[in-house]
């Protein structure tokens, strides 16, 4: 039974979402300000967290930044349906995905599903013996999929399932283009609809964190109107 993390300061939504997971067969756990959580995240990690933005306390934002201090556990955010510079600022801090208010329930619960489909296969190796799960090198870049594991230049970097899933899908086919409903595709299962902006936030933030142990980091080349390619060295 994954556990799953409420982080929200509307008691009507924990308290809905929170029943609705839990006839979904998940344990849920629930918190009403950023601070509460962390400290409870400090003693024992949940397998997800849903983070509302605007808190009291510590808001989403400033969580996140802890959490991924630490972990690369799936993360997705709940903002408000105005609120764009929060989701792409929320992404390119290394949130999963997000869902904006109000949303459909049925919707969180399905990315949900997804998110920890992905992350348990990387972490236990049910992606099955493919190509996907080999070690791939690329230059210098090194990927061990059932360890969730990326180096480069022989220096560690923590991506999220996410970013791991885009990364690896750039990187198999070098100089070849893959548009953003490709990597849609990869990223999303079909019952998740995003946008291209939403795409674009997960490469930039990707190409933000390959810079933190290379600052030269060019290797994903952005095709304006078309998508992207991995140009290995």
């Amino acid at each position: 039974m994954s556990r799953i993390a409420l982080v929200d300061d509307d008691r009507n939504i924990l308290t809905s979402v929170s029943m609705t997971l839990e006839a979904e067969g998940f344990e849920v756990e629930t918190y009403n300000d950023g601070q509460s959580a962390l400290d409870a995240f400090n003693k024992r990690l949940p397998d997800m967290a849903v983070l509302d933005i605007k808190m009291p306390r510590m808001d989403g934002m400033d969580l996140l930044q802890r959490l991924r201090q630490r972990t690369s556990m799936p993360v997705i955010f709940l903002t408000s349906k105005d609120d764009e510079i929060d989701e792409v600022l929320g992404l390119r801090m290394g949130a999963d995905d997000y869902v904006k208010k109000p949303f459909s329930q049925r919707l969180l619960v399905e990315r949900i599903r997804a998110l920890l489909r992905r992350q348990e296969a990387i972490a236990t190796g049910e992606v099955a013996t493919t190509e996907e799960t080999k070690i791939m090198t690329r230059g210098s870049l090194v990927m061990d999929p059932l360890r969730h594991s990326v180096s480069w230049k022989g220096r560690d970097v923590a991506l999220t399932v996410t970013e791991f899933l885009l990364l690896q899908a750039l990187a198999q086919r070098p100089g070849f283009v893959k548009s953003r409903d490709q990597l849609m595709d990869v990223a999303y299962d079909d019952q998740v609809y995003v946008d291209d902006r939403t795409i674009d936030s997960h490469i930039k933030r990707l190409r933000k964190k390959m810079r933190t142990v290379d600052d030269e980091f060019s290797a994903i080349e952005t095709l304006y109107g078309i998508g992207y390619r991995y140009n290995e060295e």
